[in-house]
């Protein structure tokens, strides 16, 4: 990769934010990522839209709730953040319980969206 050029990283968020390493691994390879100025995007599919909501109570799991990180992120100048729809719908969950703004598109959106990348990565 010449010097100056910046790919297009995607990484998709599969699993539930809590009972497996995925979603903070994930999270942290994000930051990371964004750290050597990659144009980074997150889709939420699947699972991973738990990740987004707001109120998590983590206590009884006995982890640190590791949510409020995805309200930094624009700090980081992450702001591409995907949630596909019937993932949302599937799992009762609206637009409106996420912790942080999101763009919401159809599973085919999604995976034209995908196609555009030039790395996915997922966890």
């Amino acid at each position: 990769m010449s010097e100056g050029v910046s790919k297009r990283f995607m990484f998709v968020n599969r699993k539930a934010p809590y009972g497996s390493v995925y979603a903070l691994e994930g999270l942290e390879v994000v930051l990371i990522s964004a750290a050597f100025d990659q144009d980074v995007s997150l889709a939420f599919i699947d699972d991973g839209v738990y990740q987004l909501l707001r109120g998590q109570d983590t206590k009884a799991a006995g982890m640190k709730n590791f949510s409020p990180t995805y309200r930094a992120l624009e700090g980081y100048d992450i702001e591409k953040l995907y949630v596909e729809r019937e993932s949302l719908e599937a799992r009762g969950v609206a637009e409106a319980d996420l912790l942080v703004d999101v763009k919401v598109l159809g599973r085919e959106e999604m995976a034209a969206l995908m196609d555009e990348q030039d790395v996915v990565i997922g966890f």
